[in-house]
């Protein structure tokens, strides 16, 4: 994705993508999968995680691309698609960092990450302050253990938007 093309509107568009969607899960899900789908749905920002998203910007954690997220969408839950994903609210995200602090994805502590989401299985996926996206092996934050998953948060965002649009046309789980 070309960074410079990241915006509000194209995170409306993300949003109306994902929707979309899960919208189509209900057909044939339950016969697939043997179980009703749950709840599915990107959630639009609440007045606290909007508020909260404006302490991840400047000098407090220098997370630009996180605020701008924050500020237009709230949380991302999916039960249902591959093994579950949730995009945690900017509450939740800021919780965890002043309870057990920032990942340290150097040696030397110089690169601190944020847990922003998880999946179904334990694993969690943290924003480097340098840009990319890294994905847990475990459900620990050793960072022996990560994989970097993108090289930004909006290719991030792109690999959550492609790995649903095909999850809801051909149930293939992908890589995310």
């Amino acid at each position: 994705m070309d960074r410079s093309s990241f915006s509000a509107a194209w995170l409306a568009r993300w949003r109306a993508d994902l929707t979309g969607a899960v919208q189509t899960l209900p057909t044939g899900f339950e016969r697939t999968h043997g179980y009703p789908p749950g709840v599915n749905e990107v959630r639009p920002p609440d007045e606290t995680g909007r508020r909260t998203a404006q302490q991840f910007s400047g000098g407090l954690l220098g997370f630009e691309d996180l605020a701008l997220f924050y500020d237009t969408v709230g949380e991302v839950c999916l039960p249902d698609i591959a093994n579950g994903f949730f995009l945690h609210h900017a509450g939740d995200v800021l919780h965890r960092l002043s309870e057990d602090g920032p990942v340290h994805l150097s040696p030397a502590g110089d690169r601190p990450g944020l847990v922003i989401a998880s999946d179904g299985g334990g694993q969690q996926y943290i924003a480097d302050h340098q840009g990319p996206v890294h994905r847990t092996r475990t459900a620990s934050t050793d960072t022996a253990d990560l994989d970097q998953v993108a090289d930004t948060f909006p290719a991030f965002l792109d690999l959550v938007r492609h790995t649903v649009l095909r999850f809801t046309r051909t149930g293939d789980p992908g890589t995310l």
